[in-house]
């Protein structure tokens, strides 16, 4: 039999804590009545005795049932063999519940487990990370403005004792959490914060939910966000405001780009006027362009020098 345990847990009795309440609530009543001290300590003292005597009355039945288990076992064996083993696989851990307590406060695993089937009970724990999706959360942003997120959980079971006895069904209390937390988050952040800081939303939802499931023996391994979804309005005003802001910045840009060009159209026109060479080279290449074309009809435009002449003798 291979038996894997987990550290042992000093074990705290529930009973002699209610009653030492309990003695301190009769005592303060006893002490309005104007009982003496002597009264009220001798009735202290008769309630723990009676405590003890029940508790020690509880642990001799409970031995003897354990007693006729094991006597049950003998005399039936070897068949009672086939029914006090049970085999606890790789990623899993057991916890047996002796008369409803758990065996020494500890669990078993993986391998083969002894166990009493008259006074046993067999819990299991799967130590395996749990993968759950998150169903789409909607959620007023702190700007008053509606969101859908969803989302993944990784979590799994650091400690299967706590998980048996803390919370009735570990899986169902991590994922109505998850969705909880999921909501709070959102409802803290503006929505550009949603939108471009992802990875910091994902952060809040895991060190809140890892603070609250270590409780319950529950480890949160991740938490990542899969989409966020914008109702069709809100998608449509923020396209629209995003294509004005492009058509401005295309504006900004085509009046920058013809302020430049118009500088340097004045430097050329300033150069080609103080050199009459450049002034007819420029003057050669428009002639050429406009013969390049395949068109009948050609235009020769007259020279500076012969408009100049002509004007002069007008």
């Amino acid at each position: 039999m291979v038996t894997g345990l987990s550290p042992e847990r000093p074990s705290v009795t529930i009973r002699n804590q209610l009653t030492i309440a309990e003695d301190n609530s009769n005592n303060r009543d006893e002490g309005e009545k104007g009982e003496s001290p002597e009264a009220v300590s001798r009735h202290l003292n008769t309630q723990f005795n009676d405590s003890l005597h029940s508790k020690k009355s509880d642990s001799c039945i409970e031995r003897f049932l354990v007693f006729l288990s094991f006597l049950l076992v003998i005399i039936l064996f070897p068949l009672s063999l086939l029914t006090v083993f049970v085999a606890v696989r790789q990623f899993e851990r057991a916890i047996i519940l002796r008369n409803g307590k758990v065996l020494k406060n500890k669990y078993f695993g993986p391998g083969l487990v002894f166990f009493l089937p008259c006074v046993d009970s067999v819990k299991y724990s799967d130590l395996r990370i749990i993968c759950y999706a998150v169903p789409p959360q909607e959620a007023l942003t702190k700007d008053s403005l509606t969101v859908s997120v969803d989302a993944v959980v990784y979590y799994k079971i650091w400690d299967p004792v706590w998980a048996v006895l803390n919370v009735a069904d570990y899986r169902v209390a991590t994922q109505y959490l998850a969705a909880t937390t999921l909501r709070n988050a959102l409802g803290n952040r503006k929505l550009a914060e949603i939108l471009t800081d992802r990875p910091a939303v994902s952060n809040q939802v895991f060190q809140h939910m890892n603070t609250l499931t270590r409780n319950w023996g529950v480890k949160i391994v991740r938490v990542e966000l899969k989409d966020i979804s914008l109702p069709i309005q809100l998608q449509k005003a923020m396209a629209t405001e995003a294509e004005s802001s492009r058509l401005a910045n295309a504006k900004i840009i085509v009046a920058k780009s013809e302020i430049e060009a118009s500088k340097n159209l004045q430097k050329a026109t300033k150069t080609l006027m103080e050199n009459p060479l450049c002034m007819q080279l420029r003057y050669l290449q428009t002639l050429q362009m406009i013969s390049s074309d395949k068109t009948h009809t050609i235009v020769i435009p007259f020279s500076p020098d012969t408009i100049s002449r002509f004007l002069s003798k007008s």
